[in-house]
């Protein structure tokens, strides 16, 4: 079943573009996730987030790649790590996660509209 929410909820989340810059192995983390470090430009800066992305995608392969991310998120304890923005992605049918992207490169911080 569909949630139905209000314009004024989904305006209320802050969803934007960002760079990966670093990515690290997360071996403390309950499922196999990266540690990533995203630029998301001048307003927002550098944050990081864990992602469950082990199974697609390579460390070396993800660097430089644009995502897209919630970042208005409060931080969120994973382990022994502190998220500071949620990475989006689609889940396939066999539990794997595609991150989102932009289908072109945009400015980092660019906001979802």
């Amino acid at each position: 079943m569909i949630m139905v929410i209000s314009w004024e909820e989904f305006a209320s989340v802050d969803i934007r573009v960002g760079t990966i810059i670093e990515v690290e192995d997360f071996p403390t983390a309950k499922k196999p996730a990266y540690k990533l470090t995203i630029d998301f430009g001048q307003e927002i800066g550098i944050k990081k987030s864990s992602a469950q992305i082990t199974k697609l995608y390579k460390k070396e392969e993800l660097i430089g790649k644009q995502i897209v991310a919630v970042v208005n998120f409060p931080p969120k304890q994973i382990a022994n790590f502190v998220s500071e923005c949620l990475t989006t992605g689609f889940v396939l049918p066999t539990g794997e996660v595609v991150l989102t992207q932009p289908e072109r490169k945009v400015p980092n911080g660019s906001k979802l509209a």
